[in-house]
């Protein structure tokens, strides 16, 4: 692997936009680090496919520092790597520092420490802490579990992967077949972190519970009109759960009943719902990559009804990745609105911006 670390500001933009700039390959993922401390850190990932006589699936592993007030997006840090289908931080702990994981093409996982820049200046960057094979076919999605011991990874083949993450290793525990065709969607249960959801190309939304050996909870077939793409927890509800479907839906799930859940509502987005994203703050919002209508925001109301409060279109490739900048919440503001990232993929674009609804 290789990286480097240039110290530059990028485009900057004007209005609802903060700036933006081109990654390196096709861009599929943004998130940005939950842990208040390190609440300007934007990591980013790339997929590009080098066809050939001998195919080759390359991608690269960037951080950002972004501040929306100043209209900055400053590139910390890159590293090449295989791949990259979907990335995640370690979720908010006691004592836990930031990591993140990749799940790639080669059938890797490979978890990250977000270290601080040993020369006296400012930044921070990447330094890659354990790393494991965990299958023959490749790694689509990845979740952590609320306690960052545990991650679970979706594959090409229909399986999924229940691993745990020690200081410097990961270790299959559970390994299964899952569904039928690629899983897109893994999510752990915020509120019951025994159990897991999974969403595939094969239309079924499934729940498996993890204590003893796996078992199957619910596996939903009739839903969905196509693939499942994503999956997940409302933060403040443990009974509500939404997923997002090549279909054009997103539908609202209560699993009061976990062997029958009952799909509340649902809404039309003009495109696959790739990505969900829950607002840091006010729950009753989400932010949704709609694949080829650009990125939407969705209040999904109390009264089991949902509505788009605003959409954006300055990307003219397949959305993909969304998420909310999180502030600091010992000095937070309620009233700030957060800035948002985005990227699409063939246009290899990564955009900041701010929404315009008071939401």
């Amino acid at each position: 692997m290789s990286s480097f670390s240039p110290n530059k500001t990028l485009y900057c933009d004007s209005g609802m936009d903060v700036a933006h700039c081109t990654l390196d390959g096709n861009a599929d993922a943004v998130e940005f680090c939950p842990h208040s401390s390190f609440s300007n850190v934007l990591a980013a990932s790339t997929y590009t496919l080098l066809e050939g006589d001998q195919p080759s699936r390359s991608g690269s592993l960037s951080i950002f520092n972004v501040n929306a007030d100043n209209c900055s997006l400053e590139l910390l840090h890159r590293v090449d790597t295989a791949g990259i289908f979907d990335i995640k931080w370690s979720p908010v702990g006691p004592t836990a520092s930031p990591l993140l994981a990749q799940a790639d093409a080669d059938g890797c996982i490979r978890v990250h420490a977000l270290e601080h820049s040993s020369n006296g200046g400012e930044g921070q960057y990447l330094k890659e802490r354990c790393g494991s094979k965990i299958s023959s076919s490749m790694c689509l999605c990845l979740d952590w579990n609320p306690s960052a011991t545990s991650i679970s990874v979706g594959h090409s083949d229909g399986s999924i992967s229940i691993l745990s993450a020690g200081e410097s290793h990961l270790e299959v525990q559970n390994q299964w077949e899952a569904h039928e065709f690629e899983l897109w969607a893994t999510s752990f249960d915020t509120h019951q972190p025994h159990l897991v959801y999974t969403g595939s190309d094969d239309c079924k939304f499934s729940c498996w519970d993890l204590r003893d050996t796996p078992t199957k909870a619910f596996h939903n077939t009739k839903a969905h009109k196509m693939g499942v793409c994503c999956i997940a927890k409302c933060p403040n509800d443990p009974y509500k759960l939404l997923t997002g479907s090549y279909d054009e839906h997103l539908r609202v799930w209560d699993i009061r009943s976990i062997s029958k859940p009952t799909n509340e509502t649902s809404i039309c987005l003009g495109g696959g719902v790739w990505r969900i994203k829950p607002h840091p703050s006010v729950f009753d919002v989400v932010l949704a990559a709609c694949m080829h209508n650009g990125f939407a925001i969705v209040r999904v109301k109390d009264d089991d009804t949902a509505e788009v409060v605003e959409t954006y279109d300055k990307h003219s490739s397949l959305a993909y990745g969304a998420d909310w900048q999180r502030g600091d919440s010992s000095h937070e503001d309620k009233r700030k609105r957060y800035a948002v990232a985005t990227c699409s993929f063939y246009d290899r674009l990564l955009r900041i911006w701010i929404p315009e609804t008071d939401i």
